[in-house]
């Protein structure tokens, strides 16, 4: 019997163990595309971070899948698109913004090849993912820009509601013209030959802008209790966000592999392919505030809902510790 009461205690000891080591554990959220490309290292490796303390990763098809994640408040850091990162600031406060790893991976792209300037797309169907998300509002802030009305030069098209259907939409030729990010576009292209990219929303935007304005697309959230109770450990953490990006763009042959690995996409050449694309550089969110908050105006001017009523105010932006 005493046997018997010894192992018992032993099974809950380990147990009791182990469900502490899962509750310590610094927990990211993620997308599959760029934002989990860009962190493909860190999902490999599961690094340990000061104390011992194990690192989890989870990773999502959609924003919003995500998003209820950060209302929830089970993860400590997220991967998610920077106009959510400031509507759930201004919502709930929870969430801080602390750095931007990817910088604009939107393409204009299909099988229309008399498409070669923006003129050229009145009376055509532009397929896009979502009414007032980000490729939908980047879109139609472009084509204003460049002397088109999107209300009454083209027709938009929201009858796909994720990137994913969107694509294999493009890919069956079911849409000619559609609005969607890296890696979905080198996948479509794999898919099927006759699409090809027509325009790079990013250089697109950087033509009107110039480097006054940067198209801050994927932010980095992490817990604002977090940052309070253990700042070195959050900085510990983003310093191997940063690694893991500079490791991706080093080391596109290896990165490639692990993102096949994690099924992030499915063959080496379709993420070699990609990663050029994605545009991954890794800088921190204080040092490029005056440009975010400029990017995020422009959501602003469309619908200030968007991100939450207002710009999100200094408090927004972490700010990486001296030690």
């Amino acid at each position: 019997m005493k046997r018997y009461i010894y192992l018992l205690f032993i099974i809950i000891l380990t147990i009791s163990c182990n469900q502490q080591k899962k509750s310590h554990a610094i927990i990211t959220a993620t997308l599959k595309g760029p934002s989990a490309m860009a962190i493909i290292k860190m999902i490999e490796d599961k690094p340990l971070l000061q104390g011992n303390i194990p690192t989890e990763f989870i990773i999502r098809n959609e924003p919003n899948q995500v998003r209820a994640m950060l209302l929830e408040g089970t993860v400590d850091f997220a991967m998610i698109p920077s106009t959510m990162a400031a509507l759930i600031y201004n919502k709930e406060r929870s969430y801080i913004l602390s750095a931007v790893p990817v910088w604009g991976t939107l393409y204009l792209f299909g099988t229309d090849t008399a498409i070669h300037s923006w003129k050229d797309l009145k009376n055509k169907k532009i397929s896009l993912m979502a009414k007032g998300m980000s490729p939908d509002i980047v879109f139609r802030y472009l084509a204003i820009k460049n002397g088109i009305d999107p209300e009454k030069d083209i027709r938009l098209d929201y009858s796909f509601p994720t990137h994913i259907e969107l694509a294999n939409a493009i890919a069956a030729g079911v849409s000619n013209l559609g609005v969607i990010s890296e890696p979905m576009v080198t996948l479509v292209m794999q898919k099927n030959p006759d699409v090809v990219p027509l325009f790079d929303l990013n250089y697109e935007w950087k033509k009107i802008f110039g480097d006054s304005i940067p198209f801050a697309q994927t932010a980095v959230v992490v817990k604002k209790e977090l940052t309070e109770k253990s700042p070195v450990l959050v900085d510990e953490y983003l310093s191997l966000i940063q690694k893991s990006v500079d490791w991706v763009n080093k080391n596109p042959v290896e990165a490639a592999a692990l993102i096949v690995k994690h099924d992030i996409l499915p063959d080496t050449l379709t993420a070699l392919k990609s990663i050029p694309r994605c545009n991954l550089f890794y800088s921190q969110a204080f040092k490029e505030m005056d440009g975010i908050q400029e990017y995020l105006k422009v959501f602003y001017i469309f619908n200030p809902l968007i991100i939450g009523g207002k710009l999100p105010d200094e408090k927004f932006y972490y700010k990486e510790q001296a030690h």
